[in-house]
């Protein structure tokens, strides 16, 4: 799968779910332990999933579609290729619910979302279809759900840009996303997060909202064609 920026093309980098367990009737200790309310919990789900942010955008999705709750959501250190296990990946989360067929409903939303909605994405070689340069993740959310609405201080419908990428790429990236009219960062992840990224998630009206991602995907691609354009010695001292 393809997609376009204004002078590239992109490649899909579809999240690959690794582990997605039911537990319909979790002991009152694990489910304290990850956050869950055993007086109002008795199911949990887990997942792990070779894309944090994917995950984590995954989980936001599920919470519209099942009375669910995002108890456990955290990002493994170093990232997919450093992971502990084969099955570990980038990212762990737990859904909690009142019910297993609940849980199992809010598993079904997540997969779906991983499938068809959220990726990563990285600039297309010549071919147009090989990856090359870093992986970013220049996702737009119409509506937020439960968790990351919660996470962005925002109110639960609200329009979101959530914009990853590589340090200095995220930067730039940013700037320009953050000078598009109307858009505001509700939230910044500085260099570097556990998997040595970094981004933020910036709000406002959804058409804004997309333009600033629109804008992140220009000012990332920019670094990637130019990492050194600033390498030289200023105008002032030339002779």
């Amino acid at each position: 799968m393809t997609r376009t920026s204004s002078t590239k093309t992109l490649v899909c980098l579809r999240p690959k779910l690794l582990t997605c367990r039911l537990l319909a009737r979790a002991d009152a200790a694990i489910l304290a332990g990850l956050g869950a309310d055993p007086s109002r919990h008795t199911s949990l789900g887990f997942v792990t999933c070779d894309q944090d942010d994917a995950l984590y955008a995954a989980l936001d999705h599920a919470t519209k579609f099942a009375p669910v709750e995002v108890v456990y959501a955290k990002s493994f250190y170093a990232g997919a290729a450093h992971a502990s296990g084969p099955l570990s990946g980038e990212a762990m989360g737990v859904l909690a619910g009142a019910d297993p067929d609940e849980v199992a409903e809010g598993l079904t939303a997540l997969r779906h979302a991983l499938a068809e909605d959220i990726a990563f994405y990285a600039q297309a070689g010549p071919d147009g279809h090989t990856p090359t340069g870093p992986a970013f993740f220049p996702h737009v959310i119409p509506q937020l759900g439960h968790y990351l609405s919660a996470q962005a201080g925002l109110p639960v419908g609200a329009a979101l840009a959530y914009l990853i990428a590589p340090p200095v790429e995220a930067m730039i990236g940013l700037d320009a996303a953050l000078k598009v009219a109307g858009v505001r960062a509700a939230r910044f992840f500085g260099p570097p997060t556990e998997t040595n990224f970094a981004g933020a998630y910036l709000t406002g009206p959804l058409a804004d909202v997309e333009a600033a991602a629109h804008a992140f995907t220009e000012g990332v691609l920019e670094v990637v064609a130019a990492p050194l354009a600033a390498a030289v010695r200023p105008g002032y001292q030339r002779r």
